[in-house]
């Protein structure tokens, strides 16, 4: 297989809020995520903890006290997280006593991992309308970018954008390729589906894309389509193009597994450069014990206070 090097896609700056015309509300409850919690410079350090549905319990076998919710927002306000994303029974339960201390992103669909992933569908489990009720300052949804669901994907995610937009609730959209077609074509980690993901969320009227780092190029490529089939790009090239095909809307990467410490941090200073506004770390800061990953979370406050608009 021949390859192509191509020169470094153009970095976007950070996107600033100021500069999108966006509704009072979404500008208000996303300014409270950008600059009145977490780093407070225009970026976005979010702590996630749907993995119980999605994964089951196993994730926390790792650090067993991280089993009870309790921990993760102890962690999110004294590590100045702008927002922890719960599923609708974490954060009924679990929230009280940190409303109005810790921005709560309602994540209102979700899956178990239990059937293949060649269907993927994420069924809602909750409501704008609920995360009005819970003072959430956005929601979040799943998206299976390629999976033979889409269609019925696509239909939801836009039922819920139109309530987002009727209540001024900024969505956040977890833009994850999947499925067999997804497989035949590079992967669900290839430049091509991320790619792809990020343009499919933007163009469907998410206001904050969550997206997995691609991984470099390899044989897999091969079977993407033209050009991504041949397209040789070291990460940061790669993070530019993603979020520059996400276009206005602000774009956050996922941690994913638990990483070796400077793995993560080399990770999060590409993303950055690549004009990222964030991103949302479960596993890798949840799975270590509370002094370590209070350690971690430092070390990355130290990083995106190096960007920012403000």
């Amino acid at each position: 297989m021949s390859s192509t090097t191509v020169a470094p896609t153009t970095t976007r700056p950070l996107l600033r809020l100021e500069d999108l015309d966006l509704p009072h509300g979404k500008k208000a409850r996303l300014h409270t995520l950008l600059f009145e919690h977490g780093p407070g410079n225009g970026t976005l350090l979010l702590l996630p903890l749907d993995q119980g549905l999605e994964h089951g319990p196993v994730d926390f076998f790792v650090n067993p006290p991280a089993l009870d919710p309790d921990f993760q927002c102890r962690l999110a306000v004294q590590g100045d997280y702008s927002g922890i994303a719960l599923q609708i029974g974490t954060a009924v339960r679990y929230m009280r006593p940190y409303a109005g201390r810790l921005p709560l992103v309602l994540k209102i669909n979700g899956r178990t991992n239990v059937p293949s992933s060649d269907q993927a569908f994420s069924a809602l489990t909750a409501s704008v309308e609920d995360a009005v009720r819970l003072g959430a300052v956005a929601v979040g949804y799943t998206l299976y970018v390629g999976s033979p669901a889409q269609d019925r994907d696509m239909r939801q995610m836009n039922e819920v954008r139109r309530d987002c937009d009727r209540y001024g609730m900024p969505l956040i959209c977890w833009a994850y390729p999947r499925g067999t077609d997804i497989e035949a074509k590079g992967g669900q980690l290839s430049l091509y589906a991320i790619d792809y993901a990020a343009r499919v969320a933007a163009e469907m009227g998410a206001d904050v894309i969550k997206l997995n780092i691609p991984k470099g190029h390899s044989e897999a490529d091969a079977a993407s389509p033209a050009p991504y089939n041949e397209l040789v790009e070291d990460r940061r090239a790669m993070l530019a193009r993603v979020i520059r095909s996400a276009g206005r809307a602000f774009v956050i990467f996922a941690g994913g597994s638990k990483l070796p410490d400077e793995e993560l941090l080399a990770r999060i200073a590409d993303c950055m450069e690549g004009g990222a506004t964030g991103f949302i770390f479960g596993r890798n800061m949840w799975q270590r014990p509370m002094d370590k990953a209070m350690a971690m979370t430092r070390r990355v406050h130290e990083v995106l206070g190096r960007y920012g608009t403000a």
